[in-house]
């Protein structure tokens, strides 16, 4: 997971100008807007197929018809975010209802909670837990089960960033240093008492918010910092993304993905790294995969092996789900993270000021890695043990997981059993260490639209509040 997966990217030819790319984002609108009446007919057509009235729907024809049409739909739709689809958990053996609000929204991002509504309070302490998604292509509800497997000890809170071509361009750019101020007055908001976990790339960005809190010495540092799966130091057993990224050098990101947002989208005009570009990137990596698995899809369906059609429907509906990125920040974090290698460097700044992870004493540190893991190559997130050097040893801890790759590091039955009990135990060994009461909150102030904001922080830029 990331950013974008530009590994499967193609590579060019020549030195391609500003205008290589930019033309493709107008191309793709127009040819799915030619190709709507098409999917509409063949929707249609389906539904002929499929009707049990209709007599063919019962022979080999019409099941034939009925598979390859609904493989046509489903290839050339684009596909809009998925819904949580998280209405309830188990907690010390009882279903609890799950409710999802937005407690706090700027333009990129909303920070959703996942609230468990308790008829009686659990006598388990359920610390509170801000899961940091991936802003790195796919929509955060790829998370789900990483939701999921926190809830039933955890008071979620989540990361939901937005499609960069649904922000008009009047609401102003989103890069790197924006991230970390959006993390920093998240933790602001949520006042303290809290722990933070990334998944994957915002490793980064949260290691370098919980330094700059630590070096103003601020009260709302996390009780503890969860990495997984993050690209910390790429220089360290290097994968095909990070040699891919570090031999191209961002220039060529730049003249070959980046492009404008075209009309009629909200944000038309915006400079994006458009999605269907990163999708091309993350089936072209594994395409005989995905090439065998429609062809398996089409089997399932004209066998009307229904159960084996519907997963590899909700499997894909994620998948294929992609949204837009900002250029200012696809191309900030490729030439920090992935390029300069500046946060091991000891030369990433944030607003000019340099990040010195080695301020950071008061917040607990877990990193977490996938034995297989071919996009964050192992050791690459557990390089922030040597850089948080002033964290004691007795809150520092490191979990290899065996047999699993990038997403299972997050995701899948090995994740649940084996990494969340660790976090878990790490979370809640870390916050009573601290010594302060569960659910304490710093007061909160609203803003004109109705959007709760967090208390005013100086490192946050007045263009944001």
């Amino acid at each position: 997971m990331a950013i974008g997966e530009f590994g499967g990217a193609p590579a060019a030819t020549g030195d391609n100008g500003p205008m290589y790319a930019a033309p493709a984002y107008w191309f793709y609108e127009m040819s799915q807007a030619a190709l709507n009446p098409s999917r509409a007919f063949a929707d249609a057509a389906r539904l002929f197929y499929r009707n049990p009235a209709n007599p063919l729907s019962y022979t080999a024809f019409g099941k034939t018809m009925a598979a390859s049409l609904e493989l046509f739909e489903r290839s050339t739709r684009r596909y809009g975010k998925p819904e949580w689809n998280i209405s309830s958990t188990v907690v010390g053996g009882e279903r609890v209802p799950v409710h999802i609000s937005a407690i706090w929204q700027r333009p990129f991002c909303r920070l959703l909670h996942f609230e468990r509504a308790f008829e009686h309070a659990p006598r388990r302490p359920q610390p509170r837990l801000l899961i940091v998604a991936p802003m790195s292509g796919h929509y955060p509800t790829l998370l789900r089960g990483t939701v999921e497997g926190f809830l039933p000890n955890h008071d979620v809170f989540l990361t939901e960033w937005v499609d960069a071509r649904m922000v008009p361009v009047s609401e102003g750019g989103f890069d790197l240093d924006d991230y970390i101020d959006y993390l920093i007055s998240m933790l602001h908001l949520l006042g303290g008492d809290v722990h933070i976990l990334a998944v994957c790339q915002p490793s980064v960005p949260v290691l370098a918010a919980v330094a700059r809190m630590e070096a103003e010495d601020d009260a709302y540092v996390p009780d503890s910092m969860v990495l997984m799966g993050g690209p910390i130091d790429t220089r360290v057993n290097p994968t095909a993304v990070n040699v891919l990224a570090e031999r191209r050098g961002v220039d060529w990101f730049r003249r070959n993905v980046i492009t404008k947002v075209p009309f009629p989208n909200p944000g038309f005009m915006r400079d994006v790294y458009p999605g269907f570009l990163q999708l091309h990137g993350f089936v072209s990596m594994n395409l005989d995969r995905h090439i065998e698995a429609h062809r398996k899809l089409f089997l399932h369906l004209v066998e009307a092996d229904g159960d084996s059609a519907q997963k590899h429907r909700e499997f894909y509906d994620e998948y294929l789900a992609v949204m837009d990125l900002a250029a200012e920040f696809y191309l900030q974090t490729v030439e920090t993270v992935f390029v300069r290698h500046a946060l091991p460097k000891g030369e990433m700044t944030h607003r000019g000021i340099r990040i010195d992870p080695a301020n950071i004493r008061r917040v607990a540190l877990l990193t977490v890695e996938g034995e297989n893991d071919d996009i964050s190559g192992v050791g690459q997130t557990e390089a922030a043990h040597r850089l948080c050097v002033n964290i004691p040893a007795s809150r520092k801890a490191h979990w290899l997981q065996p047999a699993v790759g990038h997403y299972g590091v997050f995701n899948g039955s090995r994740f649940r059993a084996e990494i969340v009990p660790r976090v878990a135990d790490f979370v809640l060994s870390n916050n009573a260490a601290r010594g302060r009461g569960i659910g304490k909150r710093a007061p909160k102030r609203a803003s004109a639209s109705g959007a709760v904001l967090a208390p005013p922080f100086a490192l946050v830029s007045a263009a944001n509040d």
